[in-house]
C-alpha cells in the first residue's frame, strides 16, 4: 500500500484551526507588550516616597462640559465617589486613563489608594482598604462610594465588602482581571519568598474558599471583566464572580490583555458609562446592564 504524502494544501487546512486562536490573540498581545512598556516609563511616578499606603483624590471642574452634563443627567451619580485600587507589585500610575477617561466624563471625585509592594495577607489589606473607602465617603459626605479594583485590588476590595460589611458603604465594585476563583499562577509565587501574598491567590486556598462561603443579603452590585488573554489569571474563567448570593455581572473581554485592561480605551467608556448610571441610593439597571464594546472580538 502506497501513503500520499500531504499536500502544502491539506496540510494548511489541518494546522489553520489550531493556528487561528494564536492569530487571533496577537493583536491584543501586542497591545499587551506595549502597555506593559509604557507602564513601566509612568511606574516610578506612582512610586515616589510618600506614595504608597496613600490616597489622592482628584475633584472634576464644574466648569468642564462633562461634569455639567452628568450633574444635569444624575448629580447623584455625577457625585459619587469613585475609588481606583490597582494590583499586585503596582501602584495607581496603571490607572492614569481611567483616572482621566472618569473625571471627563463628569465625575466630581476620583481617588486612588496606594496599598504599598509587599502586603502578605489579603484580610489585613482589606481592612486598610475598608478604612480607606470609609473616610472618602465620609470626607465627601456621601453615604456609599464606588470602587474600580485592578488584579489583586479587586479582590482586596471584594473581601472588604463581603466578608468585613463593607457592602454598607460600597454601591458598585467593578473588577479588572482578578482573581476570584485564584489563579494557577500564584503557584508560582512558592518559589519567590518575596510574594508571601501568592499561596493566598491560589484556586482552593483559604481565602478562595472563604469567598464562596454564603453571603446573603450583600448590597454591593460587582461587574467582574475577564480577559481571554489574561497571562496571570488561569484559567481566564477564574475571574469571574459565580456566586448565587452576589448580584454579580461577569463581562468577557477578548484582546484586551491583564496589564491592557486598565488602559483599554473601550472599557474605560464602558465602565464610566455602567457607573453613570448608578446612583448613590444604589439603584442599577440590572445584570444585563453592561454595554458592549468590551465585548468586542480580537481582530486577527
Amino acid at each position: 500500500m502506497v501513503f500520499a504524502a500531504p499536500t502544502p494544501v491539506r496540510a494548511a487546512g489541518r494546522l489553520l484551526p489550531a493556528v487561528r486562536p494564536v492569530l487571533g490573540a496577537a493583536p491584543g498581545l501586542a497591545r499587551e507588550v506595549g502597555w506593559a512598556a509604557a507602564h513601566l516609563v509612568t511606574y516610578p511616578l506612582g512610586a515616589l516616597p510618600g506614595s504608597a499606603a496613600r490616597t489622592s483624590r482628584r475633584r472634576g471642574s464644574a466648569a468642564d462640559p462633562g461634569q455639567r452634563g452628568l450633574l444635569h443627567l444624575d448629580p447623584a451619580a455625577a457625585t459619587t465617589p469613585i475609588l481606583l485600587v490597582h494590583g499586585i507589585v503596582d501602584n495607581h500610575a496603571i490607572f492614569a486613563r481611567l483616572d482621566h477617561l472618569l473625571r471627563a466624563r463628569g465625575f466630581a471625585t476620583v481617588a486612588a489608594h496606594d496599598y504599598g509592594l509587599l502586603i502578605s495577607d489579603v484580610a489585613r489589606a482589606a481592612t486598610a482598604l475598608g478604612d480607606v473607602v470609609r473616610r472618602l465617603a465620609r470626607d465627601t459626605g456621601h453615604e456609599r462610594v464606588h470602587v474600580v479594583g485592578h488584579s489583586l485590588g479587586g479582590l482586596l476590595a471584594r473581601w472588604f465588602v463581603q466578608r468585613q460589611g463593607g457592602d454598607d458603604v460600597v454601591n458598585t465594585l467593578v473588577t479588572l482581571g482578578t482573581p476570584h476563583g485564584g489563579t494557577e499562577v500564584a503557584r508560582l509565587g512558592r518559589l519567590v519568598p518575596l510574594l508571601p501574598m501568592a499561596r493566598q491567590l491560589e484556586p482552593g486556598s483559604a481565602v478562595v474558599r472563604a469567598l464562596a462561603e454564603p453571603a446573603p443579603g450583600c448590597r454591593t452590585r460587582f461587574v467582574a471583566y475577564a480577559s481571554d488573554i489574561d497571562h496571570l489569571v488561569v484559567p481566564a474563567r477564574n475571574a469571574r464572580v459565580d456566586h448565587p448570593d452576589l448580584d454579580a455581572t461577569n463581562v468577557d473581554v477578548r484582546g484586551v490583555g491583564h496589564l491592557s485592561m486598565p488602559h483599554d480605551r473601550a472599557l474605560a467608556h464602558e465602565i464610566a458609562a455602567l457607573l453613570s448610571r448608578a446612583s448613590e441610593r444604589g439603584e442599577h439597571t440590572g445584570p444585563d446592564s453592561v454595554t458592549e464594546p468590551a465585548r468586542r472580538p480580537s481582530r486577527a
